[in-house]
């Protein structure tokens, strides 16, 4: 039999316990508030998509809803951290990153179609009542220094009939604290990346690359491969997609902390439209895709060819693909044999599926 002062003791301490339990409730409860509002209040909503005009019919029929999402970076040289190479701030942002995520309506894949910057296209009208007067046979890139994301709407809407459901904007800084975010993305660089004028520097080899080093790989296209904007369209997907195998693989989504830090880092630098102004939106969107394998989300450019001044002109079959995707149909055989996919990333920086002759007798990049 129990002494009575034992009882109380044990009561005593299960009070304690008890009180101890509900003071952390309430505080991770409170943690939780002070964290969702502040990374609410992290983001900048650009509103305004639902009154662009002449928007492309939605041609697919079936069950559940596909997404398309404009992904877009911006150049700006304007905001904390952004001037990295002392470029005049007033010189205003291009969008030299572009890609449709289009998101199938099962949810069982996605790909990225990436459109590069010197594509020439008819600019449409653009801007509240028009204002911003459009150009025939236009840069690509052009539409955003003139009227923003939602011209890079209207310019897409009405280039590929690809009707875009929401869209969101990154800076250089929010790239680089989001890759900080995830301790870096691993990547394969076959051949050494050396220009001097821009200081940008990665040594060959496989480089776990974080903060101005990844923003360097990603912007660079002097002195490396081709030395043009295609090859550095191969070098972000394949960072990109390296990134979604590093978030997924590492364990990232299931450290609260890590959730934490690489959505504060990703709020506060994103611009997006009203269907993703919330943090609650983006984590919707991203529960959506849990059934999605990593070799089901890849990336792909439209088809092109450069004509006499070097400028792209899209071919034939970027139809079908703009038609297929409105339709939600996956990409065809050859796009797919092309495609960088998130399941293995390892690419080299020239966009080719193995690392060089030299890389490989070096042992680099095994």
């Amino acid at each position: 039999m129990s002494a009575p002062g034992s009882a109380a003791h044990s009561r005593t301490i299960f009070r304690v316990i008890l009180v101890s339990c509900v003071v952390l409730g309430l505080v991770t409860a409170l943690g939780t508030v002070l964290t969702y509002r502040h990374l609410n209040g992290n983001l900048t909503t650009v509103p305004g998509i639902e009154d662009i005009d002449n928007r492309p019919e939605v041609l697919y029929q079936g069950n559940g809803k596909p997404l398309n999402i404009l992904v877009m970076g911006s150049d700006s040289r304007e905001g904390e951290n952004n001037d990295i190479d002392g470029e005049d701030p007033s010189n205003g942002a291009r969008s030299d990153t572009t890609v449709v995520l289009h998101i199938s309506a099962d949810r069982e894949s996605a790909y990225g179609i990436s459109i590069p910057r010197d594509s020439v296209v008819d600019r449409p009208d653009c801007g509240d009542d028009n204002e911003i007067a459009g150009e025939d046979d236009a840069k690509w890139n052009a539409a955003f220094s003139f009227g923003g994301p939602l011209c890079v709407v209207e310019q897409v809407e009405q280039s590929t009939g690809i009707r875009i459901d929401d869209f969101v904007v990154i800076d250089f800084n929010g790239f680089k604290e989001m890759v900080d975010a995830v301790g870096g993305v691993e990547i394969c660089v076959p051949d050494e990346i050396n220009d001097p004028a821009k200081q940008i520097f990665v040594p060959a080899g496989t480089n776990e690359l974080r903060g101005d080093q990844a923003l360097d790989y990603v912007r660079v296209r002097d002195n490396v491969g081709s030395q043009s904007d295609l090859g550095r369209i191969k070098r972000q997907q394949n960072f990109m997609a390296s990134m979604i195998n590093k978030v997924v693989s590492s364990g990232t989504l299931t450290r609260p902390d890590r959730v934490i830090k690489f959505l504060s880092a990703a709020t506060g630098s994103l611009l997006t439209s009203e269907g993703l102004d919330t943090v609650r939106e983006l984590g919707d969107l991203a529960l959506q895709l849990r059934s999605t394998g990593l070799g089901d989300i890849r990336f792909v450019t439209v088809p092109w060819e450069y004509d006499d001044n070097y400028d792209v002109l899209w071919l034939p079959a970027a139809k079908g693909l703009f038609e297929g995707t409105s339709m939600d149909e996956p990409l065809s055989a050859k796009l797919s044999s092309d495609a960088i996919d998130a399941g293995q990333p390892r690419e080299s920086e020239q966009g080719a599926k193995e690392p060089s002759a030299e890389a490989a007798e070096n042992g680099l990049c095994s």
